[in-house]
């Protein structure tokens, strides 16, 4: 992020006691109300059972303090809410992906489960970016396939097709799982833990608020020297271009 030209604010949240959890969500609220935008990573959490830092996440960001703070970011400041892995998983929970605000599950909602294989997978897939509709992803190509490190034991997309079918036509699906010829695909070889539609990756009806399962911020000078394909969907650059 600071690479690309972004001024990086870090929050490690301390919550090993009420006292430690309060002074977090207070600093939270805080910072967030001095940024431009959020960026919720991935990574594992209590061995990632059940639900991960997915979990853990959204019972943070429910508290009314940061949830207050989340709706001032994107409310009333134009603010961008990015979440990778276990930070889609947290959008998704919220509500926030794909309505666009802070709601409660219902039974039509869309959902991450289990892969379908039924363990964690870990590897390189090929994804399309199918709408570039969102400001994170302003300078990705669409109809561009990119390479992207998976790394999620519960990554499977769960929709009802007649939502699922109205998120695609309101460009709302941002990337999909491809095969080698760029074709969307349920094999697991290319859609590694079946998600429905091959979907990857999913926005907010405005494209503020972006949700990947696909690992985009791993990438680095000198990794994945053996792999062949596109890895930087330039999704900070993106952020700073917005903004300028």
């Amino acid at each position: 992020m600071e690479r690309a030209g972004a001024a990086a604010d870090v929050l490690v949240l301390r919550t090993g006691s009420p006292e430690a959890t309060k002074e977090s969500l207070l600093e939270f609220s805080k910072r967030l109300d001095g940024a431009q935008a959020l960026f919720l990573p991935g990574g594992f959490s209590n061995g990632d059972e059940p639900d991960g830092s997915g979990k853990y996440i959204t019972a943070f960001l429910r508290s009314q303090r940061a949830a207050d703070a989340l709706v001032r970011l994107l409310d009333q400041r134009d603010g961008l809410l990015l979440g990778i892995c276990n930070g889609c998983q947290a959008l998704i929970k919220l509500g926030l992906l794909p309505t666009g605000s802070l709601a409660e599950p219902s039974p039509n909602s869309p959902t991450l489960t289990f892969n379908r294989i039924g363990r964690h997978q870990s590897g390189i897939v090929r994804t399309k970016i199918v709408s570039n509709r969102s400001p994170w992803l302003m300078l990705a190509e669409t109809g561009g396939v990119y390479s992207v490190p998976v790394s999620h034991g519960e990554g499977r997309f769960l929709c009802p097709p007649d939502v699922l079918h109205a998120l695609a036509a309101r460009g709302q699906i941002a990337a999909q799982y491809v095969d080698e010829q760029g074709n969307p695909s349920m094999d697991i070889c290319a859609n590694p833990n079946g998600s429905d539609m091959a979907v990857e990756a999913i926005t907010s009806p405005d494209g503020r608020i972006l949700g990947k399962m696909g690992h985009s911020e791993r990438i680095g000078n000198g990794l994945y020297k053996n792999i062949p394909g596109r890895f930087d969907l330039r999704l900070f650059e993106s952020l700073v271009r917005y903004y300028s």
